[in-house]
């Protein structure tokens, strides 16, 4: 039975999850809507980086996790076009050293299951499948009412339910996705049948005209996840929406043929658009909050779109812990902290997409080659010293 001074959350994905084991951990009481029966369906891989591990370990769930990861020893970076290996990019022991925290690949629904896990056993922290909210409502406290007419009450309320997020509209109504015209293709195939470089524990990041490629081991190294990327494709909600091989082969004609074998050894290919959200005025309003992809998604150029969301849940809990009695000022200030990273994230992974697909036309293929050289000249050391903003100890609320 849900208490007045729980803390609700809809949405039991990685981000609410996580929110309600920290918040757990400060002994905050919470409780999780979640619309389906806490099912993980996306079948995606998920890289996290040591700013999401971090959190992670902090918060018990890494230990959990740890069978299912792998460890890749590097990203290693390709044209697409020439099958050239340009530039790599430590990981390891060499991440781990520098960042204090690993860096990992799992399968999505592996994470999901490990924070599930947690969840469930921690004392301060109820969990509700088949719960969809529908109608909010703020007095003294927080109400929310299901679609089944069912009603639940709390002090506050995070809404960590994705980028299609119901608590959105009631914080931010005009605040609506736009499709970016993008869609990423993934499946996933055993390593064991793979040749090199795809075989190899490395992360795999081919650059090409208005695509790219990422592939890396999950499943503790059993699978290869294998993610491609166009510019191209139609506008679809949702994540697991089935493709035929050949409408993913035809974005990479133009490629040479050691990736284009990667693309025809895997076994079935699901397909999700990318969509975009305009910046809005403020996260919050009064007793309720945003968190994660509800608040603000990013595209998945840079692999953060987990790692934003378990950050989020950490610094959120610290606040919530040291201003337990007026849940509004600790929402102000958890957007002051977390809106300027995220920003930089958002920023930075747009960037990057149109870096790696450069290459589609005579003045693109001269930047092509530039970046290409570029990337060739810089040091693999001065290469990961360029994402110390990213995976180092962030800014923190005290």
């Amino acid at each position: 039975m849900t208490t007045p001074q729980a803390v609700l959350i809809a949405g039991g994905g990685i981000g609410g999850l996580a929110t309600a084991i920290a918040l757990d951990r400060k002994d905050i009481e919470a409780h999780i809507l979640e619309r389906s029966n806490f099912a993980e369906e996306s079948g995606a891989g998920i890289q996290l980086g040591p700013n999401a591990t971090r959190v992670l370990r902090r918060l018990g769930v890494l230990d959990a996790l740890e069978p299912q990861t792998f460890r890749p020893r590097a990203v290693w970076l390709f044209d697409g076009r020439t099958g050239k290996k340009l530039a790599t990019v430590p990981l390891g022991d060499v991440a781990e050293e520098r960042y204090g925290a690993p860096y990992v690949t799992a399968h999505r629904a592996d994470l999901h299951e490990a924070l599930r896990i947690v969840a469930a056993d921690a004392p301060h922290v109820m969990l509700t499948s088949n719960a969809t909210v529908t109608g909010i409502r703020e007095d003294d406290g927080v109400s929310i009412t299901g679609s089944d007419g069912m009603t639940w009450q709390g002090c506050a309320l995070v809404g960590a339910d994705g980028i299609w997020s119901t608590v959105r509209r009631w914080v931010a109504p005009d605040a609506i996705p736009a499709f970016t015209g993008a869609t990423a293709f993934r499946s996933l195939t055993p390593r064991d049948s793979l040749p090199e470089p795809f075989s190899l524990p490395i992360v795999g990041l081919w650059l090409g005209p208005r695509t790219h490629l990422v592939h890396y081991p999950v499943r503790g190294g059993a699978a290869v996840n294998i993610v491609a990327v166009t510019e191209a494709g139609e506008k679809e909600e949702g994540w697991n929406n089935a493709v035929e091989q050949q409408t993913v082969l035809a974005n990479f004609s133009r490629w040479t043929q050691t990736p284009i074998d990667l693309l025809d050894a895997a076994p079935a290919w699901r397909a999700w658009s990318l969509f975009a959200l305009p910046a809005f005025p403020t996260w919050s309003r009064g007793r309720t909050t945003l968190l994660g992809d509800a608040a603000h998604p990013v595209l998945p150029y840079l692999a953060q779109g987990a790692g934003l969301a378990i950050e989020d849940a950490a610094t959120l809990a610290e606040l919530l812990q040291q201003i337990r009695a007026e849940p509004t000022q600790a929402f102000a200030t958890y957007e002051t902290i977390r809106r300027p990273r995220a920003t930089r994230v958002q920023v930075v992974s747009k960037r990057l997409g149109r870096a790696y697909h450069l290459g589609d036309g005579v003045f693109s293929d001269l930047i092509r080659v530039s970046r290409n050289a570029i990337l060739g000249l810089r040091g693999e050391e001065a290469t990961l010293r360029g994402f110390d903003w990213l995976y180092g100890e962030p800014n923190r609320s005290g």
